[in-house]
């Protein structure tokens, strides 16, 4: 009978990358969503010109929570946070492209036909409306306005 005979195997460790790992800063601060209190809402609807009745719609509370916010200054909730962060950037490019405030005001109260719908005031009560805005607003700075 033949004898069995082993063979011993290299085991080849697996390859490891040798470049460095790339550090990747974030482009603005992240904002903590527990964080976000009345005060800072406050700071956002001094730069615009809309009415508490306004913000209300556009945030979906009642005046009169608005009102308790105000009074207690307490942190928003999550979904409350990512709408007013979603208006304060499209107010900013708003007050970048016009004038000043009041323009600007104006701009959003007229009917605006784009792409097959109505662009409103309205529209600012949804997230996709608000950033259809941004993206109207956008336009404009480019000078590509439809």
């Amino acid at each position: 009978m033949a004898k069995i005979v082993k063979y011993r195997q290299e085991r080849k460790k697996p390859l490891q990358m040798q470049e460095p790992v790339a550090a990747y800063a974030p482009l603005r601060k992240p904002v903590s969503v527990a964080d976000y209190s009345y005060k800072k809402l406050k700071k956002v609807m001094d730069a615009a010109p809309f009415t508490q009745s306004e913000w209300a719609d556009m945030l979906h509370l009642s005046e009169r929570t608005l009102q308790r916010y105000a009074k207690n200054n307490t942190s928003f909730e999550g979904i409350y946070t990512d709408r007013i962060l979603l208006l304060q950037e499209m107010i900013e490019l708003g007050l970048e492209t016009f004038a000043d405030g009041q323009a600007f005001y104006n701009w959003l109260k007229k009917d605006k036909p784009v792409m097959g719908q109505v662009l409103n005031f309205h529209s600012l009560a949804s997230d996709r409306g608000i950033q259809e805005m941004i993206d109207q607003l956008l336009r404009i700075q480019y000078g590509v306005y439809t």
